[in-house]
């Protein structure tokens, strides 16, 4: 049995057992490292001396007869958006290479206080700005189900980690589907939870009405184990909700007797790949046949949620982008004067994704667009979320495909803005209306690439998602299957 393809739910049980050691299972997730990463690019940073000693740190404590926590030992890994204090937060940009955060994201503190053992941080599109990892400043990640293609983005690198065996778990954030999006194309499952269910507080702005935080597992009670431990209020986030977090592995059983699904028209749409169709449509035969109710409903304004996603978040990026200005942190490129001080330095050290959503949310705040852009734009998402508010009235739950095609090759879609922006039209909505949302693996293309089921629900309501997710999750095997990845 190779240790790195196991999830933590297991390993947690041999670790409690005396069957390996965290130093053990540590060890092999390290040997994987060195085994595929070459090919694989997850990674920016690798904790390695860290992760021993945390792994030692772990065992000292099993050898007391002290009880251990779920993550305990489990070797993970981090988005490098999320700030580690000490460890290097690039955000995937030149502008960041060398910025080492003084404080921890409050998921961070949360995951630390689980006593895991942390590899490093994971790869990304530059500043989240991207669905494929291709626009990371310093290279793509690739799909280990095949090094040729993209494993999604923005999370890719994290995405990637879970399915290599590089991490057992990791953390990703979400804007438009940069977990859900990169969990699909790499056979893991992957939450955007509800909009302030998880603090913001440490994770580098993009679009802050829309980013946030999530776990990428290699399966559903992985999933509800990891978001107990960094869901919550955090006061040093003001768009935290203060509700009462339940335990999320509650949720984990094989029922959906009585639950009434709804397939949203608009999400099978003309262009969309027939495999991904296909496995979809099964998937939804196999909960009916398990007990669910499907209905067909209908969420009209989906077309224009590509278009409205596509002026908010550039807006807020720009925004948020402002302060990175060669003053008071990062890189720093000379001019004569400040003006053209934070010209050269912006110009040398973003990237091109990043210059093109800068100028996008600029133009769409600028003096006499305000209006017929932005203002417009927020006005089409209260539509978007009306729309799903209708559609809760009827149905517990909605189900679609997480993204229209299964992994494409890298180079493919990356000279093709417009293209690659329409990869997110199944997963741009929910961040919209700040709802949870979820991907599991739900069938391979006939080229064994992963597809996934996106399953969406009510706000704050991520245990009827994990519910379903793991009643068909069981009934199937596609969550055991694993890359056929190096020589072992």
């Amino acid at each position: 049995m190779k240790l790195y393809e196991q999830p933590a739910h297991v390993l947690h049980d041999m670790l409690v057992n005396k069957e390996i050691t965290a130093l053990e299972l540590t060890e092999a997730v390290l040997a994987r490292i060195d085994e595929v990463e070459g090919d694989v690019k997850a990674y920016l940073t690798i904790t390695r001396d860290e992760a021993v000693a945390q792994a030692k740190a772990v065992d000292e404590k099993i050898a007391k007869g002290e009880a251990i926590g779920f993550l305990e030992g489990i070797p993970g890994a981090i988005k490098d958006n999320i700030c580690t204090k000490g460890v290097k937060t690039t955000c995937a940009s030149k502008i960041l290479q060398n910025f080492v955060p003084p404080y921890n994201a409050t998921v961070v503190e949360k995951i630390n206080a689980a006593n895991p053992v942390i590899m490093g941080k994971t790869n990304m599109d530059e500043f989240a700005m991207g669905g494929s990892t291709e626009n990371s400043a310093y290279y793509p990640t690739a799909n280990p189900w095949n090094t040729d293609c993209v494993p999604g983005g923005s999370s890719g690198g994290s995405a990637a980690a879970v399915a290599a065996g590089t991490a057992i778990w990791a953390l990703g954030s979400d804007t438009g589907g940069s977990i859900r999006q990169p969990a699909s194309f790499c056979g893991v499952v992957g939450m955007k939870p509800t909009y302030g269910r998880v603090s913001r507080y440490g994770l580098v702005a993009y679009a802050s009405s829309l980013d946030q935080i999530g776990p990428l597992t290699k399966d559903v009670t992985d999933c509800a184990n990891l978001l107990n431990i960094i869901a919550g209020h955090d006061e040093m986030d003001s768009t935290c909700v203060n509700e009462e977090v339940p335990d999320y592995t509650k949720a984990l059983v094989q029922d959906v007797k009585g639950l009434k699904i709804g397939l949203p028209k608009e999400y099978f749409v003309k262009g969309m790949d027939p495999e991904v169709e296909a496995s979809v449509r099964a998937a939804v035969k196999q909960l009916e046949d398990l007990g669910a109710e499907v209905v067909e409903i209908s969420l009209p304004n989906t077309d224009y949620a590509i278009s409205t996603y596509y002026l908010i978040a550039p807006a807020e990026a720009a925004t948020n982008l402002q302060r990175y200005d060669g003053v008071s942190y990062g890189m720093r490129e000379d001019g004569a004067d400040i003006v053209e001080m934070m010209t050269n330095t912006r110009s040398k050290y973003f990237g091109e994704e990043v210059k093109r959503r800068i100028m996008i949310g600029n133009y769409a705040l600028s003096a006499g667009y305000y209006d017929a852009y932005y203002l417009k734009a927020l006005k089409v998402r209260r539509l978007v979320k009306e729309d799903y508010d209708k559609a809760f009235k009827q149905v517990d739950v909605i189900l679609c495909p997480t993204a229209p095609s299964p992994a494409y090759k890298i180079g493919e879609k990356i000279s093709d803005p417009l293209e690659m922006y329409l990869q997110d039209a199944c997963t741009v909505p929910l961040n919209l209306a700040g709802l949870p949302g979820m991907s599991i693996p739900c069938g391979f293309s006939k080229d064994g690439m992963p597809i996934g089921l996106q399953l969406i629900g009510k706000a704050l309501d991520e245990e009827t998602l994990i519910r379903v997710a793991y009643t068909y999750e069981q009934s199937q095997k596609y969550h055991e299957a694993r890359p056929q990845l190096g020589g072992k």
